[in-house]
């Protein structure tokens, strides 16, 4: 850890750094499951400094071999109870929505909502279909995440990111790239900078009732009741029904592990019931799997990324 200090001291002299920094910060305070251990060290830069101080960061990191872990909204992610070895770059600070022409850039911290709210009172529309979804701008894109039958590519422009030598580059929409909850940032190691994306007119009014449409029916469906992350497992159009009916189908709502439990109303939807730990939901998500293979022959893909540092996994059998 004094070697992790004198490595952020000296970044942070050289950039000016300005906003938040805290040595083993529990991650629990940052993620919609509320479950995870510390981050050796959580790092919250500001607008102002963001920029050259994620790619001075990243660069310099990489040189000497520390991991940086790259936190938007925390929406889809279960941190190890053991936390994060090195550094977390939390992208929070760097929010903010402009606009050009019919086209609206957002940044990749913003949270989704606040952007919802910027595109309404500029009545702008397109982005609807997201209202009530926990995260960040970037994490929707990295995810491409979908609901209500459209997807974030549909609307996409381009993505800005630092690529992999650190350096502003653009990725334009180009259609082979995106697919159902797949993106190309997930196999690549870059910072997502913003998102540009088409809008169109339309009265805020109409804005704010389809926006308060679908905030009701994820509260209906049980969305905001504990701590989640919505959807536990992809749908595959395969499998000829939705993931959630096929587990509730083999009876596996309310099934429980310490404070982790797939919600009684929804097969999909695995909770923290208020005293979860992460390795409580990992259990759950393989038992899950294991059971549906077993009965169904079907592979269940995980919606959730399971980071940091983890014990390993016993053997399937």
């Amino acid at each position: 850890m004094v070697s992790l200090r004198k490595f952020i001291e000296k970044i942070n002299t050289e950039t000016g750094f300005t906003g938040d920094l805290r040595y083993d910060e529990p991650l629990a305070l940052h993620t919609t499951f509320k479950v995870g251990g510390p981050a050796d060290l959580w790092i919250r830069p500001e607008a102002a400094c963001f920029l050259e101080y994620g790619a001075s960061l990243l660069c310099q990191a990489k040189a000497a071999s520390i991991p940086v872990f790259i936190l938007g909204g925390g929406a889809n992610v279960v941190v190890a109870d053991q936390g994060i070895r090195g550094i977390v770059l939390d992208t929070g600070g760097w929010s903010g929505t402009c606009f050009a022409g019919e086209e609206a850039i957002i940044r990749s911290g913003t949270r989704i909502d606040t952007a919802l709210e910027t595109l309404a009172v500029h009545q702008r529309g397109g982005l609807e279909f997201l209202a009530g979804m926990p995260g960040s701008l970037g994490g929707a894109l990295w995810m491409n995440a979908r609901c209500y039958e459209k997807a974030v590519s549909e609307v996409l422009v381009a993505a800005a990111y630092l690529d992999e030598h650190f350096r502003r580059s653009l990725a334009p929409y180009k259609p082979e790239d995106y697919g159902y909850k797949k993106s190309p940032f997930q196999r690549r190691e870059v910072l997502i900078l913003s998102v540009r994306v088409r809008t169109s007119p339309r009265p805020e009014a109409a804005i704010r009732r389809e926006m308060a449409h679908y905030h009701l029916d994820r509260e209906q469906k049980g969305h905001y009741r504990f701590p989640s992350a919505g959807s536990a497992f992809k749908n595959n159009r395969d499998f000829g029904k939705p993931t959630g009916k096929i587990i509730d189908e083999l009876g596996l709502r309310g099934l429980r592990i310490g404070g982790a439990a797939v919600a009684p109303w929804h097969g999909n939807i695995i909770i923290n019931t208020g005293n979860a730990r992460a390795q409580d939901i990992r259990a759950l998500v393989r038992i899950i799997t294991l059971h549906v293979k077993s009965a169904r022959g079907i592979d269940l893909e995980p919606e959730i990324c399971f980071v940091g540092d983890w014990p390993e996994e016993p053997p399937d059998g």
